[in-house]
């Protein structure tokens, strides 16, 4: 299968989206709304629940199922208080030392101007800057796209986790191909040249684990495991080490 299969593969709609694995992984889950800024972003989905006996904080970008739905998730491309609800989710768990799951499938920020008047570039930034020395610990998975600077912003985890036939890139495809000659035709070219395949960043050490499609009870067993890992280092060793796997990325 060519990289760019796996693209298109990734944006199918017959895959299971966020809530699909919040629901097949976590208990008693309760959702939180709103960024206590400016609104709520139903692209955004995040909460608090059971992960087995372990209470967790839950953030997921949903894409949704429907016409309908996908329109009340705006199709996955979060706006900035989505970015700074699921802060606020992050730094509430820090306060009660519960640990981070992220689920994340988009195909990038929304990049309409009402977004950028709202400030999308900073509200990404600053989860950057505070998923670095966040002091409990978070886990990522890419469960279909992993769209540019829209995903990061949910990715700067102590542990990066992909599915098989997901993928992860700073620019899709298309606009990359779009960006060097003007026109998407190129495509599937630059899919292979951007290293965006789960195998690919597991060789280059950019993720922690690949996972197998659709297995969300193996999923869930696996999240535990290495969560309850984890939750066992001290705050220092823990952020020590998220610092260091960032900074040696590359050498």
């Amino acid at each position: 299968m060519k990289d760019y299969d796996i693209v298109l593969g990734a944006r199918g709609e017959d895959r299971l989206t966020a809530v699909d694995y919040i629901n097949g992984t976590i208990k008693e889950f309760t959702e939180f709304h709103g960024d206590r800024y400016f609104g709520d972003d139903g692209a955004v989905i995040a909460g608090i629940g059971m992960l087995k006996d372990m209470p967790v904080t839950v953030i997921g970008i949903e894409k949704g199922k429907n016409t309908e739905d996908r329109i009340a998730h705006n199709f996955g491309s979060a706006h900035p208080e989505g970015y700074r609800k699921a802060l606020r989710l992050m730094k509430q768990a820090e306060k009660f030392h519960r640990p981070v799951i992220c689920f994340v499938d988009t195909a990038g920020a929304f990049c309409g101007v009402d977004a950028e008047e709202r400030g999308q570039g900073r509200a990404i930034a600053e989860n950057l800057y505070e998923m670095s020395d966040l002091k409990t610990p978070i886990l990522s998975v890419v469960i279909g796209e992993g769209g540019s600077g829209g995903a990061l912003a949910l990715s700067h985890s102590d542990r990066i986790w992909m599915l098989e036939d997901a993928y992860f890139s700073v620019v899709s495809p298309e606009s990359c191909a779009n960006i060097l000659w003007k026109s998407t035709e190129k495509a599937d070219v630059v899919a292979d040249a951007l290293f965006l395949t789960s195998e690919k960043l597991y060789k280059l050490g950019l993720i922690d684990k690949i996972c197998k499609k659709d297995d969300v009870a193996g999923l869930a067993e696996d999240i535990y495991s290495e969560l309850k890992r984890l939750c066992e280092e001290d705050e220092d060793t823990l952020i020590d080490e998220r610092y260091q796997k960032f900074r040696n990325i590359g050498y």
